[in-house]
């Protein structure tokens, strides 16, 4: 009998093994139990989540995630499954300041340090050898340089620099610290600010074309990469689609002498998920780089923000890039062969037909399908039974799906660790006959970006959402996301492709295409070589695009390709702009 419960268990826990081991693919926004905000900002809608600024360190082969206001932090082993941990790093005499907003780490030997913004020197610099435990000390009770928007950074010689400034008016600095004292060596050093006459991208507006408001430049973050230094700002707000981190390449880490990378290095002012600013590069523990940024919302307050996840890396002439194509796609994750890279499942519902049990005010059913993050379907109530329900067209093979849960009418203020999502979700090939895709009826944990891989794949047409538990609110959703393949033909290449640059002011271009009537969307990808065109603008249902984004003094390439529910065009021969 002890062998047969022995076996059993051992049965259970290698299937246990093999459901995890399925999941090997993650999708952004990522799905963390983002806090609320701390105060309500009733002159706009109220309570909702948010968080930013994020930054990732690898630490002792973990992975640990720190962003503004969270009274915590998270840590996974495989950048897929986040577990939370309660910690508040404000001391008594701090009251009045953000918790930990806009957060430096840094990796000195065995110990992690931290530290939140500030102009004050009351803040604490905090260190620990088991962040995974919980375990923290003060190591300055009152941090002598303080700064917004800090970031740390130890050379490979183990000095050790500290970097910030967020303004509109002053350049990003960096000061070297004593590591054992952490005082100052000599003073700080103008690093770089923004030059949005000549690089279009740095530009205030949705459209990078806002002339009567200056830009910012904050969230400093230091990568050291063959010897050279590159130093990544982010601009020109947070508000902005078009929200993006910039790099300077230098010599040394404290110099004013620097190259610059012509496009952004992370840029996503398309799709459903917008924006790329403000991060942190880090690497996974077989050393391929990657870039953590903030994604914008933006509805309900002007810093109602998530966090993404992109590939990064460096080309071998030296040029560092973020890949931010299909960015809110499924990728796979970095325990994988394919790390990083897209899956190829696409989405199979965009703008297609949604019933619903009942709606509210003007948050309609086909806000779920829109590819827009700022928009959102809410059912009358919250009550256990609202559904939705997505129609792909026809049977297609369905491989994951993502639900972005919206706030509305939220009630909490600040962080919450007992909160929980639970749903129901069917599939049918006729919307007649209906099986479970997924049970989470008795989950426990909070899952505002739910997504979910299936183990196997399904043939499907109809996929319905039914609500069980809302955490809080009405049960809204800004994005029902099926992913797969419609096991069709892919979409013809973009034929009349043209980028009318203007002579007045050769930041801009008019972009333009013949509308395909085989596609949905469109990638327009670009550079400042025609081998390197990192930077994708995601376009839907358009065939044209003004673009503001570009060095003044710079020749650039494009291409584009056509998108529909089958897979990808092949891309238009890279064309020349001076």
């Amino acid at each position: 009998m002890k062998e047969l419960r022995f076996l059993l268990a051992f049965v259970l826990l290698i299937t246990a093994c093999d459901l995890h081991a399925q999941q090997r693919t993650y999708c952004n926004p990522i799905n963390v139990d983002y806090g609320y905000t701390p105060i309500p900002n009733f002159s706009e809608w109220g309570k909702h989540r948010a968080t930013a600024d994020p930054v990732i360190v690898n630490y002792k082969n973990d992975y640990y995630l720190f962003s503004t206001n969270q009274w915590g932090y998270w840590w996974s082993s495989d950048m897929l499954n986040w577990k939370f941990i309660s910690k508040k790093f404000l001391r008594p005499w701090n009251e009045g300041y953000d918790e930990l907003c806009a957060p430096a780490v840094g990796i000195l030997g065995d110990t992690m340090v931290v530290i939140g913004s500030t102009y004050t020197n009351k803040f604490t610099l905090w260190m620990s050898t088991n962040p995974k435990a919980n375990e923290w000390k003060p190591l300055v009770d009152s941090f002598e340089i303080g700064g917004w928007d800090p970031a740390f950074f130890t050379d490979y010689d183990g000095r050790f620099y500290m970097y910030n400034g967020s303004s509109n008016n002053f350049p990003v600095y960096g000061i070297e610290l004593n590591r054992t004292t952490f005082k100052p060596i000599g003073t700080r050093k103008e690093i770089y600010l923004l030059q949005d006459w000549r690089y279009g991208w740095q530009r205030f507006g949705e459209h990078m074309d806002n002339t009567f408001l200056d830009p910012f430049i904050e969230g400093s973050w230091m990568t050291k990469h063959n010897g050279k230094y590159y130093f990544q700002y982010g601009a020109p707000g947070t508000e902005m689609s078009g929200y993006a981190d910039g790099v300077i390449v230098m010599n040394n880490p404290l110099t004013n002498e620097f190259k610059a990378q012509s496009d952004p290095l992370s840029f996503k002012p398309g799709g459903f998920a917008r924006g790329a600013g403000h991060g942190a590069t880090f690497t996974d523990n077989n050393n391929n780089y990657w870039h953590v940024s903030t994604i914008g919302i933006c509805v309900k307050n002007n810093f109602e923000r998530r966090i993404g996840i992109w590939p990064a890396g460096f080309d071998k002439d030296g040029v560092m890039y973020t890949n931010t194509a299909f960015g809110d796609y499924p990728h796979y994750i970095p325990s994988t062969k394919r790390s990083g890279e897209f899956t190829g499942w696409m989405l199979l519902n965009y703008n297609k037909p949604v019933t619903v049990s009942s709606t509210l005010g003007n948050h309609p059913a086909n806000n779920a399908v829109d590819e827009d993050i700022k928009t959102y379907w809410s059912a009358a109530s919250s009550d256990k039974g609202e559904w939705i329900q997505t129609d792909l067209g026809n049977v297609s093979t369905v491989n994951a799906v993502q639900i972005n849960y919206a706030d509305q009418d939220a009630e909490f203020l600040g962080k919450q660790t007992n909160i929980f999502h639970q749903y129901k979700m069917y599939y049918s090939v006729d919307g007649k006959i209906w099986n479970t895709l997924i049970d989470k009826s008795n989950n426990k944990t909070d899952i505002p970006h739910e997504y979910v891989e299936l183990e196997k794949s399904v043939s499907a047409r109809f996929i319905k959402l039914e609500n069980i538990h809302m955490p809080t609110g009405k049960f809204a959703i800004s994005g029902l996301r099926i992913f797969g393949n419609a096991n069709g033909i892919q979409p013809n290449a973009v034929k009349s492709f043209m980028v009318l640059r203007t002579e007045k002011d050769k930041r801009s271009a008019w972009i333009r295409w013949s509308p395909s009537d085989d596609a949905y969307a469109y990638n327009i990808y670009y550079g400042t070589a025609p081998d390197k065109l990192y930077s994708c603008i995601m376009v839907h249902n358009a065939n044209e695009y003004w673009f503001a984004g570009m060095d003044k003094n710079m020749p650039y390439y494009f291409s584009i390709e056509a998108i529909n529910e089958n897979g990808l065009s092949e891309r238009t021969k890279t064309i020349k702009s001076e």
